[in-house]
């Protein structure tokens, strides 16, 4: 889901504490070796998120935040700050070439992961670990 995060609203807040969770404490975070991407450079978007950041010439940069049960990608489109709240068992992970593209429903954002920015990648490798924990089992996962 896309919100509009540019100011403090409780029901905004709420709604993505109960899709993703609460943010991790300072320990956990710790433990986990963060839990912030670094700054990744946004290749492809879906149209909604399109019209969003090419509104000014900027080059368009995110930042992905780990939770208990999903991701929340951030970006910036002039002064306003938006999140596209992922839950693990909606979130959709294709890896063509370079780049990563998270999916979930009707919006998607691709994000350059070259070979030179291993930090990006350990930490994609991180959110896939996360998803693995969190999806469950299928039985029909013994065909595949």
């Amino acid at each position: 889901m896309l919100f509009n995060i540019s100011y403090k609203d409780p029901k905004i807040e709420r709604k993505i504490n109960e899709l993703v969770g609460q943010p991790y404490a300072i320990m956990e975070r710790f433990a986990k070796g963060g839990i912030g991407s670094p700054k990744l450079f946004i290749t492809r978007c879906s149209q909604e998120i399109y019209e969003l950041l090419h509104v000014n010439e900027s080059l368009k940069f995110c930042n992905i935040e780990m939770r208990p049960n999903g991701i929340i990608i951030g970006f910036q489109s002039r002064l306003e700050v938006y999140a596209l709240v992922i839950p693990y068992y909606k979130l959709v992970l294709f890896k063509p070439g370079n780049t990563i593209t998270f999916h979930i429903d009707a919006h998607y954002i691709s994000v350059d992961c070259s070979k030179y920015n291993s930090n990006s990648k350990k930490f994609i490798d991180k959110i896939e670990d996360a998803k693995l924990k969190q999806t469950p089992y299928s039985p029909l996962d013994a065909y595949f």
